[in-house]
């Protein structure tokens, strides 16, 4: 099963690596060789954080390469639709009358502060699929809540 990102997502994996390829990864290294020269590498903290952060710095470098590869970009615009698809921003009210917005989005992209959740999720999963006036039943550590889709849309700027 293909797991999904929005352009924009997309783009922030891909600055990711080029930023730890091109940047990070020589500086490091350029540390870890100067530390190296130093003389007794098994008492250098500098040689063997270096060399720790370098390990951290390449395990990242291979995950963010096999994520960018398995990923299918997703364009919010192109599947654009009567219900909530992919990349849709939703406006949602709970029984109190508060409102919130999310979009969905991959599980690469979530950041719950700025009302990005994923797809996966159990709100991502309860809104996808369903039209504006509806509603959902979602099971939270509190009960079960009743939100209500107040509207819907794809662009990044809110239509209202």
């Amino acid at each position: 099963m293909p797991e999904y990102i929005t352009p924009k997502g997309y783009a922030a994996l891909l600055k990711e690596y080029a930023r730890l390829l091109k940047e990070e990864r020589p500086k490091v290294t350029a540390e870890v060789s100067y530390a190296a020269s130093l003389g007794d590498r098994s008492e250098n903290a500098e040689y063997i954080y270096g060399k720790k952060r370098l390990r951290q710095i390449d395990g990242r470098l291979h995950y963010l390469q096999r994520r960018i590869e398995s990923l299918e970009v997703v364009e919010p615009a192109n599947v654009a639709g009567d219900r909530v698809l992919f990349g849709a921003y939703v406006e949602l009210e709970d029984e109190d009358g508060t409102t919130e917005v999310l979009q969905v989005v991959g599980k690469d992209e979530i950041d719950i502060a700025n009302g990005k959740v994923s797809y996966l999720s159990p709100i991502g999963r309860a809104v996808l699929g369903r039209e504006a006036d509806d509603e959902v039943k979602l099971r939270a550590p509190g009960g079960v809540r009743t939100l209500y889709i107040m509207r819907f849309w794809y662009e990044e700027a809110d239509p209202a």
